[in-house]
Parts: C-alpha cells; sequence; structure tokens
C-alpha cells in the first residue's frame, strides 16, 4: 500500500497528520477572529493552547477512524456491510488501532490504565522523596503542588475509574450471554478518548508556568486565575467524562436489552449488577463535573464570571456542583469492585453469596443514597450552616448498605472451603483496609471530628485506604481472577502471593501513621512541615518505596506470565458463571451456541445445579406457510 493510500484511509498516518494540521488551523483561527474583530492579531499564546487542546484530540479521533463510519452513513451513501474487518485481534498490531471486538477494547482499555498508573505512582515517589525529610529536597512548593494534583488526577481519572470499564468490557458480555456490546463503535470511541485526556494531564507539566497545581478538585477561583497548565486538566476532563459517560451508557442497554435466555435480573451475577449501578451513577453524575469544568473554562477563556465573587459570581457553587460529582465518584470507583470481590469470594470459598438479593438491593441504595451525602466534603467551606446536619445523618446512613456487603462476604467466607489463591488474598485484604476506610469515614462524618482534622494527614490515609486499600485491591483480585480467561495462560502464583503480602503490609506502614501524623495536626498539599512529624515521615517514605517496588513483582508477573505462562483451562477455578463455560481466551463472538441460563449464578455446593446449557439456534420459520 502507498504512503498516499495510507493516508486516505483510517489508521495511524493519517491521524498523527492531522494533528498538526489541526495545532495550525487552531492558530489561524485565533488570530483571524482577532485580527477580524479589530483586536490585538499578535500571537495569543493562551488562546491558541486552549483551542488547540480541544482541536488536536478531536482530530487524532478523526484520523484513527472513530468516526468513520459515522461520516459513511451521514454522506447519505449505502450501508456498507458489516464484514466485522475491525473485530478481534489476530496480531499485536491490532490492540494500536480501532477495534470493535469488546474483548480486546477490554484488554486496551487495562493496559493503557496501567500505563497512568505507573505514571501516578512515579509522582507519588518523587512526592515522598520529597516528604521524606522537613525542608526543601528535590522540587520547589509549585512542582510539589504540581505533582500531587497530577499524581490524584491520573489516579481517579485516568486509572481507577477506566480500569474497571475495562475489566467490565472484557467479562460482562461473557457473563451475561451476549455476543458483544450493544454499540460496538461506540465502545471503540470510548477507548480512544482515555489517552487523549491522560496525556493532557501530563503534558501539562510542560506548559508555561508547570504543571496545573490546584489538585483533582481544581478549586474556583484559584483554578480559574493560576497559570496555563490549568486548562490542560479542565479539557482533559471533559474526555475522560465522554468516555465515561459513553461506556456506561453502553454498559446500561448491553445489560437490560442483550442478556442469553433465562437470565433474569435476579440471576445476573453480582458483578453485572455492580456495573449496572455504576453506570446508573455515571450517567446521573458525571455532567455535573463537566458542567463545573466548562464553567472555569468559560471564566478563563471567555472572561466571564461565574466563580468571581467581586462581579457576582459565587464560589460556593463551584464546590457544591464538582463534589455532587465527586461524592457519588467514590461510589464510581468503589461499586464495581464490591462486584469483583463477590465473584473471587464465591468462587474460592466454594460457597453462594450469602444474601445474593440483599446485595443487590444495596448496591441500588447506594446510588440513591450517593447524591444525599456530597456537601461532607464541605463542613469548613462557609457553606450553610443549616446543611451540616442532614449531611451528616446521610452520610452515616451509607454506611449501612455498605455495612450488608460486609457482613455477606464474611458469612460467605463462613464454614467455605476457603482457597487462599492470589486473587482470594486480594479479597480478603480489601475487607480488611476498606473496613478500616469505613469506620475513618464514619469518624469524618461527624461534624466537630471533620472540623479537626479537615485538610490534614488524616483526610489523607483515609481516602487511600478507600481507594487504594479497597479499590485497588480489588482490581488486582480482578485481574489475577480473570487473567487466564483473558490470556489463555496461567500467572505464577508464588509471584501473586509475594505481590500481595508486601503490599498489604507495606501499604499499612504507609498509609496507617498518616492517621497518627492527622489527628496531631500535620497538613496536607504542602512540600514542607515542622520537624516534629519528622520521624513518621521518613518510616512513611521508606515503606512507600518498597510499596512501590512490589508493584514491579506484578508487572514482571503479567507480562512473562502472558507471553510463556502454562496453557490455562477453560475453568481453572472451577466457576459457575456463565464466562467461565466458553474457553481461555473466548471464541470471536463468545458463544458458539446460544446459552441458555437455567439457574442462580453462585450454586456452589448445590447438587446437580446448572447455571447455563448451550442450545443451538432453533431455524426460523418461512412465512409462506411456517416452512424452513
Amino acid at each position: 500500500m502507498t504512503f498516499a493510500a495510507k493516508l486516505k484511509g483510517p489508521g495511524w498516518y493519517r491521524a498523527l497528520l492531522s494533528v498538526p494540521l489541526s495545532l495550525a488551523f487552531s492558530t489561524a483561527l485565533v488570530v483571524g477572529v482577532r485580527a477580524l474583530y479589530g483586536w490585538d492579531p499578535l500571537f495569543d499564546g493562551e488562546a491558541i493552547t486552549t483551542v488547540a487542546l480541544i482541536a488536536m484530540p478531536l482530530a487524532f479521533l478523526v484520523g484513527i477512524g472513530c468516526f468513520d463510519y459515522w461520516f459513511y452513513w451521514a454522506a447519505g451513501k449505502p450501508t456498507r456491510d458489516e464484514d466485522h474487518s475491525g473485530h478481534g485481534a489476530k496480531t499485536w498490531k491490532d490492540y494500536f488501532r480501532v477495534n470493535t471486538d469488546h474483548k480486546v477494547i477490554g484488554i486496551q482499555y487495562i493496559v493503557t490504565t496501567f500505563v497512568f498508573f505507573t505514571i501516578g505512582g512515579l509522582l507519588a515517589m518523587l512526592i515522598r522523596a520529597e516528604l521524606a525529610a522537613p525542608g526543601t529536597q528535590f522540587v520547589d512548593p509549585n512542582t510539589y503542588n504540581g505533582l500531587f494534583s497530577v499524581h490524584a488526577s491520573l489516579m481517579i481519572f485516568l486509572f481507577i475509574i477506566p480500569v474497571f470499564a475495562g475489566i467490565a468490557n472484557y467479562v460482562i458480555p461473557l457473563m451475561i450471554g451476549a455476543p458483544d456490546m450493544a454499540f460496538p463503535r461506540l465502545n471503540a470511541l470510548s477507548y480512544w478518548m482515555l489517552p487523549m485526556a491522560g496525556i493532557m494531564m501530563v503534558a501539562s507539566f510542560f506548559a508555561p508556568g508547570g504543571a496545573f497545581a490546584t489538585g483533582w478538585t481544581a478549586y474556583a477561583p484559584l483554578s480559574t486565575e493560576v497559570p496555563l497548565g490549568q486548562q490542560f486538566f479542565t479539557i482533559g476532563v471533559q474526555f475522560a467524562g465522554a468516555s465515561s459517560i459513553a461506556t456506561a451508557l453502553n454498559f446500561l442497554v448491553t445489560i437490560i436489552t442483550m442478556r442469553a435466555p433465562g437470565m433474569t435480573f435476579f440471576r445476573m451475577p453480582l458483578l453485572v449488577w455492580a456495573n449496572f449501578t455504576t453506570s446508573l451513577l455515571v450517567v446521573i453524575a458525571t455532567p455535573f463535573i463537566a458542567g463545573s469544568q466548562f464553567f472555569v473554562l468559560f471564566d478563563r477563556a471567555l472572561g466571564m464570571n461565574f466563580f468571581n465573587s467581586a462581579n457576582g459570581g459565587d464560589v460556593i457553587m463551584y464546590q457544591h456542583i464538582f463534589w455532587f460529582y465527586s461524592h457519588p465518584a467514590v461510589y464510581i470507583m468503589m461499586l464495581p469492585g464490591f462486584g469483583i470481590i463477590s465473584e473471587v469470594i464465591s468462587a474460592n470459598a466454594r460457597k453462594p453469596v450469602f444474601g445474593y438479593r440483599m446485595m443487590a438491593f444495596s448496591l441500588c441504595a447506594i446510588v440513591v443514597l450517593g447524591f444525599t451525602v456530597w456537601a461532607h466534603h464541605m463542613f469548613v467551606s462557609g457553606m450553610s450552616a443549616w446543611l451540616r446536619v442532614p449531611m451528616m445523618i446521610t452520610t452515616m446512613l451509607i454506611a449501612i448498605p455498605t455495612g450488608i456487603k460486609i457482613f455477606s462476604w464474611l458469612a460467605t467466607l463462613w464454614r467455605g472451603v476457603i482457597h487462599l489463591t492470589t486473587p482470594m488474598l486480594f479479597a480478603l485484604g480489601f475487607i480488611t483496609m476498606f473496613t478500616l476506610g469505613g469506620i475513618s469515614g464514619v469518624m469524618l462524618a461527624v461534624i466537630p471530628v471533620d472540623i479537626h482534622v479537615s485538610d490534614t494527614y488524616f483526610i489523607v490515609a483515609h481516602i487511600h485506604y478507600v481507594l487504594f486499600g479497597g479499590s485497588v485491591f480489588t482490581i488486582f483480585a480482578g485481574l489475577y481472577f480473570w487473567f487466564p480467561k483473558m490470556t489463555g495462560r496461567m500467572y505464577d502464583e508464588r509471584l501473586g502471593r509475594m505481590h500481595f503480602w508486601l503490599s498489604f503490609v507495606f501499604f499499612n506502614l504507609t498509609f496507617g501513621p498518616m492517621h497518627l501524623v492527622g489527628v496531631d495536626g500535620m497538613p496536607r498539599r504542602v512540600a514542607d512541615y515542622a520537624a516534629e512529624f519528622a520521624t513518621w515521615n521518613a518510616v512513611i517514605s521508606v515503606s512507600a518505596f518498597i510499596f512501590g517496588m512490589s508493584y514491579l513483582l506484578f508487572l514482571y508477573n503479567m507480562i512473562t506470565s502472558w507471553r510463556n505462562g502454562p496453557k490455562a483451562a477453560a475453568n481453572p477455578w472451577r466457576a459457575h458463571t456463565l464466562e467461565w463455560q466458553v474457553s481461555s481466551p473466548p471464541p470471536l463472538f463468545n458463544f458458539d451456541e446460544i446459552p441458555t441460563i437455567v439457574g442462580g449464578p453462585y450454586e456452589y455446593g448445590v447438587p446437580g445445579a446448572v447455571h447455563g446449557v448451550f442450545k443451538k439456534p432453533e431455524p426460523v420459520a418461512a412465512a409462506s406457510g411456517g416452512k424452513e
């Protein structure tokens, strides 16, 4: 194929050419508009950067082929035959193009998010190196602010939320007996928007004035007045949010309309329930953070005054809008993990999930209650005083459906035939640390306690016990559990156990002491601290480095096992859910024959129990005479 032919078709040639062209277009547009209206036509770096940050990712998406099919349809041309040429992966190169196979997209999500997880982890190591002793060690305070801001943003928007989407992308259609997601092209577009957001956030370090330095919360009016790097966050979050919303809509339609015959809602595995409720949260909540960042963008780029109190703006309004998304976002980062843990514990304890229906109802309860607690993040913000007590009460109430899950998992373990595999170890570690994080969360619901420890390292400890000890441990559990299904290979169990024990021990040595220094008053988000906290910070930093090194065991295990690990059986865990009833890896469209669901998903120990049977499609009767 000639170079000209490659440029005409979708792919990396066209995508990489479209990026500089879109930059040239952005420059011409800004200079032209300013000249047209009599403004200063000189080179305006911030305006050009803002337009380019919007235009360049869109041009890349067009170039690589995310919109080709829809452009073809919109032009009025005849509908293309569905030849499935963009479906499935025959070589490693197929993972670097627009692909419509949910299994390929799932692996694309997982690998991409772990790239950003690695970058975020390296930034955390720099943070702990700076905080190993009082005073300035390696970076100035402004660079330090950029380090923790980009670290937090990558971990939340580019790792935890989308890696759950990647695991679900691979597993959910298999679990419900579907051949693919409901909207395969939208699924591909959802993925390709994600690296755009991550590249923007990392690239902010190269902006004049440095990376965005307002934390992952980007509070206004600070975020409307800081240097250009903030624009990279403001626009990057929009692409990450659009990816999340498109993925959530796809999951909702897939789960509602594409379940196999016989799979009622109360025959769905709890991971499917978890992603169903998470998708509801995403669709309802994510537009609010998009709105908050649009307002910031308008204040910065167009001189509006949404958050300028001198001109009638309302600063507190930003926090209300932001946290109306961001507290449900905590459950967006938790509910899929609850589903993963339910699958892992049931399979490795050889027992049905205790209280299956109550578990499903408690997931739905969290969706509702998650929107009633946002202002507990604002007890010291200057918001209306009357709102504090209702928010304290609802924050305590939401511990009830969460506690139901803890007791349900413990009851499932009770008198089970427990297999301490690596995924099971991570599941048990999750229960321990999420319970500790939940207890500190109930403490923070109490107004006087929250006021005392607000903006201290107690908050840092709490969020990491919930989001790392909680979410990330469930991610590791899920990846070890479904690794044989995804790759057709078994991982090294010995390395997996070493990874768990190093992670568990040094996680607690890293974040446990932060409760102590936080209660004593050490402030968070500062590059220096009082000498009285030096000893604990040295312990925390050393533990953090060992904790970070344990991740290298995981990477080595995954990469070498994917290449050279022993061949995996179709169902190495003897699990009962539907994805384990097909080969590892699964066929191109998942099932050679249509599955019919005849039992519940967790009927371990039930004599003669069958979850799914496979039937060949019945012939369609002809319209005339009812014959084939």
